[in-house]
């Protein structure tokens, strides 16, 4: 219950920002973990906006008058992890132009995401490839389109 409750409040404090939610979970202990990201990056005092926001909610507002005494909980609200998985079509094109790893059909391709439509995306990678004619194999750019849904996971390659 908790949960759907959430989800909505968060939605309206999100409704005329450019911040999209990105994870909502809790766990069995009341672990509360909220996830927002936009293109500009997230700032941190609108983090903490949310977060009094969501205490004010849970303790002292409508779901304790509704709900009456709740257990004790934690609430995290923050942005992203760098290395955490693309879940939104946000987060593909605040990528773009950026190195990502893509994870599909049990390999992992590792190249510059290009270009986000509304069903597909596409990245650039570097391939040596063999050339008729030459001895030695020759680097070359090949452009892999994929559906949202086909690879298994795509994420920021963080490189040091």
């Amino acid at each position: 219950m908790i949960l759907d409750d959430l989800r909505q409040w968060i939605s309206d404090f999100l409704r005329e920002t450019d911040y999209e939610l990105i994870t909502l979970e809790m766990s069995a202990e009341n672990d509360i973990l909220v996830e927002v990201d936009r293109l500009e990056g997230v700032d941190v005092d609108f983090c903490e906006r949310l977060n009094r926001f969501l205490v004010e909610k849970i303790d002292n507002g409508e779901w304790r008058k509704a709900n009456g005494e709740c257990e004790d909980y934690s609430l995290e609200v923050g942005s992203v992890s760098l290395t955490d998985p693309f879940r939104t079509k946000m987060q593909y094109e605040k990528n773009l132009g950026h190195d990502v790893e893509v994870l599909v059909d049990g390999k992992k391709v590792h190249g510059q995401l290009v270009s986000v439509d509304e069903d597909t995306f596409s990245v650039d990678v570097e391939e040596r490839v063999a050339v008729e004619g030459k001895k030695r194999k020759e680097l070359q750019v090949h452009t892999y389109t994929w559906r949202y849904d086909q690879p298994k996971y795509v994420k920021y390659d963080l490189k040091f």
